[in-house]
């Protein structure tokens, strides 16, 4: 699964490699939990694309209420074209989410003497070791995903979720999910409405990981509250 990630580059660095023109107010961000907006890039009617803020967790059109998103933070690759929750999605509102690394957990079987309120995020009664999962140098690169516009009561929410899945063998010894990344080259594809579901698929199997970087860090990650650099130590 993906449930956090962060997204450390300028606004300058992030309009250059996704060859944008404009930016929301942006600010990095060492510690991005689900349940809040994130920066995205969606391709427009006119076939631009353009960065904008999702909700992190998918809002389907047929909700009657927003509660669910909570339950739709990641989408499995595999059931994409069969769950009614993101099946209209993929195949035509794709996005990108951009990002310099993300945060996985391996159970070490060890009991945490950490206070609970640091563990709060992370379930379980055994210690977990924290990876931050990278580019060198943290450099861009995008995640896959859907995204979503939802209206009820005069309340309109734009969310999107993150594709996931199964790990490949960098990954396997500490998640069984990975989050699926899309090669810079294929960037325009994936978001263009009009890419067939067999090029789709395609990038969904590529392996964007060999150059990835797994790093142990602190436990300081494991509350979203800590934002700051010291969470990448």
């Amino acid at each position: 699964m993906c449930g956090r990630f962060n997204l450390i580059a300028t606004g300058r660095q992030v309009m250059d490699h996704f060859n944008l023109l404009s930016l929301p107010a942006h600010k990095p961000d060492y510690n991005i939990p689900p349940g809040q907006k994130i920066l995205a890039i969606v391709q427009m009617e006119d076939g631009s694309n353009r960065a904008v803020n999702l909700y992190w967790g998918l809002i389907p059109s047929w909700a009657k209420d927003r509660a669910i998103s909570s339950h739709l933070i990641n989408a499995r690759a595999e059931t994409l074209t069969e769950k009614p929750s993101f099946k209209n999605a993929y195949l035509h509102r794709r996005c990108l989410i951009p990002a310099t690394g993300f945060f996985e957990w391996q159970s070490t079987g060890r009991a945490s003497s950490r206070p609970a309120s640091d563990l709060h995020t992370i379930p379980g009664d055994k210690r977990k070791q924290p990876y931050h999962i990278h580019q060198p140098d943290h450099a861009l690169f995008a995640f896959a995903g859907i995204w979503e516009h939802w209206e009820h009561d005069q309340e309109t929410v734009y969310s999107c979720t993150i594709i996931t899945t199964a790990a490949n063998a960098k990954m396997t010894p500490i998640h069984d999910r990975m989050p699926v990344i899309i090669a810079p080259d294929d960037y325009n594809r994936w978001l263009d409405k009009k890419t067939t579901v067999i090029e789709i698929e395609d990038f969904l199997a590529a392996d964007a990981y060999r150059t990835m970087q797994i790093t142990p860090i602190s436990t300081r990650v494991n509350n979203p509250l800590h934002n700051d650099e010291r969470c990448l130590r």
